[in-house]
């Protein structure tokens, strides 16, 4: 890499941030939260099943394995690891439980990384 490429890489992304940041977003607090999602997310099959959510209001955790090429008690772990972060919750009926995303998390989290 050049010191042009560097200039130009460098200077295309300085004109997409925001002029002022609001401070619960540039925090050790906002980085380690953020740190927490990005955990969250960084297994493909979790990143799926967000998708998976996005399009839907709530789905049980059958519905999810059957799109997906896992078993069950690894599909349970993938949401259990989402419940932890607050990005998707469960509704318990009886003995069926249904998952759906937090609207408010997915937002922090869209904020969170609007403000790198």
């Amino acid at each position: 890499m050049t010191s042009t490429d560097i200039t130009t890489c460098c200077s295309s992304s300085s004109t997409r941030r925001p002029a002022r940041i609001p401070r619960d977003l540039v925090s050790p607090a906002a980085d380690a939260e953020l740190a927490t999602f990005a955990k969250a997310l960084a297994h493909p099959v979790r990143v799926q099943i967000i998708r998976m959510l996005a399009r839907k209001e709530a789905r049980m955790c059958s519905h999810i394995v059957d799109e997906l090429p896992l078993a069950q008690s690894t599909v349970s772990e993938h949401l259990r690891i989402l419940r932890t972060t607050g990005l998707v919750q469960a509704n318990e009926s009886g003995a069926r439980t249904s998952y759906c995303i937090v609207p408010t998390k997915l937002a922090r989290l869209k904020a969170l990384l609007d403000a790198l």
